[in-house]
């Protein structure tokens, strides 16, 4: 804390530093811009240019990511090999838990029986893995690679210390959380959930948050990000609606986030610290003779100040984009098929969304049954709502309702809720569920709302 609070080092190269990247980051992940007759945003166009170039071969190019993932996760896991281990790029990549280990490997099986057409059919159908590897995974991989190569310019150059520092008097009496916090919400609506929930344990390990801190903000700000949000409204085909689909989102989230921490199981958590000591609240006050604006803006400039040139921003990129494709493709092919295995074959999500029909139905929601249906699968994996209703539901606006709804649940345990399980944060596997459907029973009036308003 002590870097945010002494005069930043104010001289052209530090400003040059702190606006030009920031800006760039701005107009390519928020940025709405006009194409055709839809607005989107430059990333997203960006992505869609990729993953038409690659086209010929991109289905050929993931299978070979989702392989090497599993073989050398699997070899450095059994035998340990020095030479690979002491890589510290390969060691982040593929030195990780036995859980990790078995997802990646079963991501491999499924991806290869896809794509060479062999084995249970159910595995390989169109509605199951084939729907995975050749319609979800090609912008996954498109998006990650121009995501995780610019996102530095995003986070590396001030921004987010800069809206952190100012949203200090917002987090604590809304939220209950340090106004620290801000930052981790900002990097994760930004850049990616995952960003946050490491933000988060890290602090966490650091005592920074208590226990229930921690478990609030992992749980609540570890949110979706930005072009996480675009892959799935362009899933259900309404790309068209991307400026209302996230401001639906934004609305839906800051509403769960006031009212959920202060239900069970979070409200039950205590506030003391990893180590068992007591909370002591950190002041936050803006140092004497300044303004916030003004301290908001030292915080910022000292951070370009310290930003890594451009070979460590480049340098960063690349790293963020390999963790993004080889942590992510396997885990999404595994999960992914694994769910619509379910969803296909078995009557499960259809009965766990039984219960929901009549809220739906009060709610006003076209298509109230199979709405339910993509419910609970939700937790699943985020992205599965999201391909079950662009191939079952008619409504735009249920299709946006069930879009929307799958971002803010939040907790989907193919990437987020494994992270929180895996981290030092105080949660369990029930207590993420009961979150999980927390989330569904606030944030569905808001999203209906708003998907009534603005869709139909």
């Amino acid at each position: 804390m002590s870097d945010t609070t002494q005069t930043s080092p104010v001289n052209w190269q530090t400003w040059f530093a702190f606006i030009v990247p920031s800006l760039i980051g701005v107009f390519l992940f928020m940025t709405p811009v006009a194409v055709g007759d839809a607005m989107t945003i430059p990333i997203a166009v960006l992505a869609k240019e990729l993953q038409q170039l690659t086209g010929p071969f991109i289905h050929a190019l993931i299978v070979t990511i989702v392989c090497i993932t599993g073989v050398f996760s699997l070899v450095i896991k059994l035998f340990k090999p020095r030479i690979l281990l002491n890589n510290e790029l390969i060691k982040h990549l593929f030195d990780v838990s036995w859980l990790w280990v078995t997802t990646r490997l079963f991501g491999m099986a499924f991806i290869l029986m896809t794509f060479f057409q062999v084995g249970p059919e159910l595995i390989h159908s169109s509605g199951t893995g084939a729907l995975v590897l050749n319609d979800l995974l090609p912008v996954l991989f498109s998006v990650f690679v121009f995501a995780g190569l610019l996102l530095p310019l995003l986070l590396n150059f001030g921004l987010l210390e800069l809206v952190g520092t100012l949203l200090t008097k917002v987090m604590r009496p809304l939220f209950g959380v340090p106004g620290r916090s801000a930052v981790n919400c900002v990097a994760s609506w930004l850049g990616d959930g995952s960003v946050g929930i490491l933000m988060t344990s890290r602090q966490y390990e650091d005592k920074h948050y208590t226990q229930r801190e921690a478990a609030i903000i992992g749980t609540t700000f570890s949110a979706v990000s930005i072009t996480f949000c675009l892959v799935v409204i362009g899933q259900v085909k309404l790309e068209h609606l991307f400026a209302p689909f996230y401001l639906t989102v934004c609305a839906a989230g800051v509403v769960a986030a006031i009212i959920v921490p202060r239900l069970p199981p979070l409200s039950f958590k205590k506030d003391v610290y990893v180590d068992g000591s007591t909370h002591n609240q950190d002041s936050e006050a803006v140092p004497e003779g300044k303004t916030l604006f003004g301290h908001a803006l030292d915080v910022a400039l000292v951070k370009a100040h310290k930003a890594p040139g451009v070979k460590g921003t480049v340098k960063e990129g690349v790293h963020n984009a390999l963790d993004m494709l080889f942590a992510v493709l396997p885990v999404v092919m595994a999960v992914g098929t694994f769910a619509l295995i379910i969803a296909e074959e078995t009557p499960i999500f259809q009965f766990l969304g039984q219960p929901f029909i009549p809220y739906l139905e009060l709610l006003q929601v076209p298509e109230a049954a199979k709405a339910a249906e993509t419910i609970v699968v939700g937790f699943a994996d985020m992205f599965i709502p999201s391909i079950l209703a662009a191939s079952n539901i008619e409504s735009d606006v249920t299709r946006f309702i069930v879009a929307a709804l799958s971002v803010t649940q939040l907790i989907y345990m193919s990437e987020v809720g494994a992270l929180l399980l895996g981290s030092k944060i105080p949660v369990n596997i029930f207590e993420l569920f009961a979150v999980f459907i927390l989330r569904t029973l606030v944030t569905l009036p808001v999203i209906a709302l708003m998907a009534h308003w603005l869709v139909g």
